[in-house]
């Protein structure tokens, strides 16, 4: 028999990891509902036509697409030896599954405008899929959170998601740099240092910085058309460590000052640092002017986030989109958002050992049953703690003390409940800390009344 196995890239979740992870979601769902942000959902399958041209080449390629259902091979030509993957893929699938939740939303908005109140601030919680190749903190399925605010050019929107991003990485005692640079910028660079038409050349070899090297980078460059001229010209930018932010946009605006577009994306950062400072934001923000981050309908101000105790890649990222409603035919609907990577997050949490204990121990009691009427008699029980929103439960069935005991400690249950002959007949129930060892023998009331003192 054939050991059962699931796809390279995915992952099953136990209890345990399922209580760490909804651990995280409710935490930053608190962080967005606080921001007064609304929640939504979009399906797991988008029309590829929509996910198709939005995400680059690279984001094109990691793209799963799905199968036309029934005869989906009919009036497709295979024997054609021109024919492209994407071109062959196109004829077979229909569908595919979202690669972020960022294109979906921006579909949603076009779709929903008229039921929609502008500018909106949403939030989303669900899983994408990329076919990238599975190692550490990378998978082919895994959850974003995102918040987007849509419908509003003001850079107090970024500024608002650089609050969230310090209240939702404090929360989880992760100590965190949010690296910050601007699209514009990086336009400017490619019109004085390359061609205009080559920023997105610029920024896709750019965003490998971290992952493959300078030296790559640049050999990169040169393979993507960008002349060694331009190359070195491009020298200053990778030297820019050491300064302070202001420092740092000083010295871009006069490299930029002939660029009008690069000189915009410099003023938009200092207003976003000139803002988080005045309003004594507790967050450590990095001008990095090499952030490119590789999808195409970033315009703005872009923002990724790493942890400063784990040696890993970017646990949250993001930006300004000016023009992405627009594909979908609705024009002049800029909008910002952040997407935090709750893999990353788990694993950073994980490793630093930053889950609250209290977390792992759901079930506050659990009843032994000793069967007859005194297992009526727990049942009674039972259900008082559970109406008064007390999480428990009783052993199934009536077998020796020392089983239902040991199931109490497989689970970590802090407490165990026993009420037999001696405890029914005087009304009362036999509270155990399975921690100390301590028996007291209580009504139910004052065990409910404990707990509603101490909840956890």
């Amino acid at each position: 028999m054939v050991k059962p196995s699931i796809p390279k890239g995915t992952r099953d979740f136990t209890p345990v990891e399922m209580m760490r992870r909804n651990y995280i979601f409710d935490t930053i769902r608190s962080v967005f509902h606080r921001h007064a942000c609304l929640p939504i959902e979009t399906p797991a399958m988008e029309n590829l036509s929509t996910l198709m041209g939005k995400y680059g080449e690279e984001g094109d390629r990691l793209l799963f697409k799905i199968l036309n259902s029934g005869d989906f091979t009919k009036g497709v030509d295979f024997q054609n030896d021109e024919q492209s993957v994407n071109h062959l893929a196109s004829q077979l699938c229909e569908k595919g599954l979202r690669y972020d939740l960022t294109v979906p939303f921006a579909r949603f908005v076009v779709q929903h405008q008229g039921e929609l109140t502008f500018p909106f601030k949403r939030y989303q919680m669900q899983p994408v899929w990329r076919a990238d190749r599975p190692q550490k903190g990378r998978y082919r399925e895994f959850y974003q959170c995102d918040v987007d605010i849509i419908g509003s050019n003001s850079l107090l929107n970024e500024v608002e998601l650089v609050e969230i991003t310090g209240e939702v990485f404090r929360a989880f005692g992760i100590d965190i740099v949010m690296k910050i640079n601007n699209r514009k910028i990086l336009t400017g660079i490619a019109e004085i240092f390359c061609n205009a038409d080559q920023v997105t050349d610029l920024c896709v070899a750019l965003d490998k910085l971290d992952k493959i090297g300078r030296e790559a980078v640049c050999a990169e460059m040169l393979e993507r058309g960008i002349a060694q001229t331009s190359i070195d010209g491009l020298s200053p930018l990778f030297e820019l460590g050491g300064l302070s932010n202001h420092e740092v946009l000083d010295k871009l605006a006069t490299m930029l000052s002939a660029s009008e577009t690069g000189m915009k994306g410099v003023e938009e950062l200092r207003t976003v640092l000139d803002y988080v400072a005045k309003l004594q934001i507790p967050i450590q923000l990095e001008v990095d002017v090499t952030l490119a981050r590789g999808l195409n309908y970033y315009t703005g101000a872009i923002f990724e986030i790493k942890a400063k105790d784990v040696a890993m890649g970017s646990i949250s990222g993001g930006g300004r989109y000016d023009n992405l409603t627009g594909i979908f035919g609705l024009k002049n609907m800029s909008g910002v958002g952040i997407s935090y990577g709750a893999e990353r997050i788990y694993d950073v949490l994980n490793e630093l050992n930053l889950f609250p204990p209290h977390i792992m121990t759901p079930i506050t009691a659990m009843f032994v049953n000793f069967g007859g009427d005194d297992e009526l008699y727990a049942l009674q029980g039972l259900k008082r703690l559970r109406d008064a929103n007390i999480p428990s439960e009783i052993y199934p069935d009536p077998v020796k003390m020392g089983k239902q005991m040991n199931y109490a400690n497989a689970k970590g249950i802090p407490y165990v409940i026993m009420a037999g002959e001696n405890e029914r007949s005087q009304g009362v129930y036999t509270l155990k800390n399975m921690q100390t060892g301590e028996q007291q023998a209580l009504q139910i009331d004052d065990i409910i009344g404990i707990w509603m003192k101490n909840p956890k």
